[in-house]
């Protein structure tokens, strides 16, 4: 627009310049092509894209519906009759491993009360055995003292009738 402005405005350069800004705007300016593949595309996409996508957004749409209004209500149902089996079935088990934990503790009791049972009556009847030991002990002993007293007696009228023939 400068050129065109100039002072040679009326001077024979003037069809010069005018030919170079016709290259000039063909070689590089590029809006208006650009402006027109913008126009085509959007025009393709409106005619033929635009249904097809818009068919395509109503069949989401619909599907959506029939999810949330038929689907969705029909999964929760079937979501809660389960869980609710589902939730009773624990229990019993629960209940169940309870009881069982219950008797195996009861068995276990039982059991810790038969071995301290028998580790009593095996302390009772050491104890008994012991003082059995100490009372055959005691007589062993008493024997023993009562035959080396007789020994003793023995040796002595051994030595007294030892020294009777010892005088000869």
């Amino acid at each position: 627009d400068r050129r065109r402005d100039s002072p040679a405005a009326g001077s024979p350069i003037q069809p010069i310049i005018k030919d170079v800004g016709e290259v000039y705007s063909r070689l590089l300016d590029h809006r208006p092509v650009i402006q027109g593949e913008i126009r085509y595309f959007v025009k393709e996409f409106e005619e033929k894209r635009g249904l097809r996508e818009l068919r395509v957004l109503e069949n989401l749409k619909n599907t959506i519906f029939e999810t949330n209004e038929r689907v969705l209500p029909k999964c929760e149902q079937a979501m809660q009759d389960n869980l609710s089996e589902t939730f009773k079935r624990l229990q019993a088990a629960n209940a169940m491993i309870h009881r069982l934990q219950e008797r195996e503790y009861e068995v276990r009791k039982l059991q810790a009360d038969k071995v301290m049972a028998r580790e009593e009556k095996c302390i009772a009847h050491w104890e008994e055995f012991m003082k059995e030991q100490q009372h055959k002990r005691a007589e062993v002993d008493e024997e023993h003292r009562k035959a080396m007293e007789r020994l003793k007696e023995q040796y002595s009228e051994m030595e007294k009738e030892l020294a009777k023939y010892a005088s000869f």
